[in-house]
């Protein structure tokens, strides 16, 4: 008989028998740590979120909430990607950098604990995706479990409503850093004005924003049928991402899409294939 995703993953936690959850508060890192609770107890899982320059403060404050709705003992460690060497110089491999810092940090906290694993939500999805961060996970021995048996986006969401989780709609989030263009620094200034320009173009009702920085230009991206909205809006949005530090403001009329700062590697790759 073939096991189901959710008697894999259940699997998985149990062989860990102990584990200290990559929290973020996102999607992912939510539904696994609620099977995790669910399977080991609240005496094995320990939940962690690090606080950093490309980590909002509304996403934190997300994070501690739902920490505490779940029932979850959580810890907030601070980090700082912006201090790890080869991180602000933006390659492509950034989130290798990030990834290998935030597990070293978290290594540690297992060996408190007398033994168990590091998880986090990486799922299948991803490995169709520019995912530096995945080989971070491996030198270290962290493990997705998620991944590993096969769930999907799509199927997470379906099964975070079944449980009752809020994250099941919470559009998707990567750090603030995925939003500035390979090969330009990334800086404290940026982020902050990234943050400052997203958390404004949410107040205004879209559902999900990217706010993508090309030097002194930001690119908007919103889902495609806010697009209409957007630029409707289109004069005081502008003045107000100028206020932030932005020379120049830009709509993106493919709309949001996932990972849009990868195109230009993926153009590479196959230039090179050719």
């Amino acid at each position: 008989m073939t096991m189901s995703k959710m008697e894999q993953l259940r699997g998985i936690l149990l062989e860990l028998d102990d584990v200290v959850v990559a929290f973020s508060g996102g999607v992912d890192s939510t539904f696994l740590l609620k099977v995790a609770l669910d399977t080991l107890g609240k005496e094995k899982v320990l939940a962690v979120t690090a606080d950093s320059e490309t980590y909002p403060s509304t996403e934190l404050e997300e994070a501690k909430r739902l920490a505490q709705e779940l029932g979850v003992t959580h810890r907030v460690v601070e980090t700082s990607e912006l201090n790890i060497p080869g991180y602000s110089e933006n390659t492509p491999n950034r989130c290798y950098f990030c990834k290998k810092n935030l597990f070293e940090v978290l290594l540690p906290i297992v060996q408190q604990r007398g033994g168990g694993g590091i998880i986090y939500g990486l799922i299948a999805d991803d490995m169709n995706e520019h995912r530096p961060g995945v080989q971070a996970a491996k030198e270290l021995g962290v493990r997705g479990p998620l991944q590993e048996a096969g769930w999907t986006k799509a199927e997470i969401r379906d099964a975070s409503r079944e449980l009752g989780l809020s994250t099941w709609e919470k559009p998707s989030f990567a750090c603030l850093s995925s939003r500035v263009a390979y090969g330009e620094q990334i800086t404290g200034d940026k982020l902050n004005r990234i943050e400052l320009a997203e958390a404004y173009l949410r107040s205004l009702g879209f559902k999900q924003v990217r706010v993508r920085v090309h030097g002194v230009i930001a690119r908007i991206e919103v889902y495609p049928e806010e697009i209409g909205a957007l630029l409707e809006r289109n004069q005081e949005i502008g003045s107000r991402l100028v206020s932030y530090g932005f020379q120049y403001v830009t709509a993106d009329l493919l709309g949001y899409q996932s990972g849009s700062m990868n195109r230009g590697l993926n153009k590479e790759a196959e230039r090179l294939v050719k």
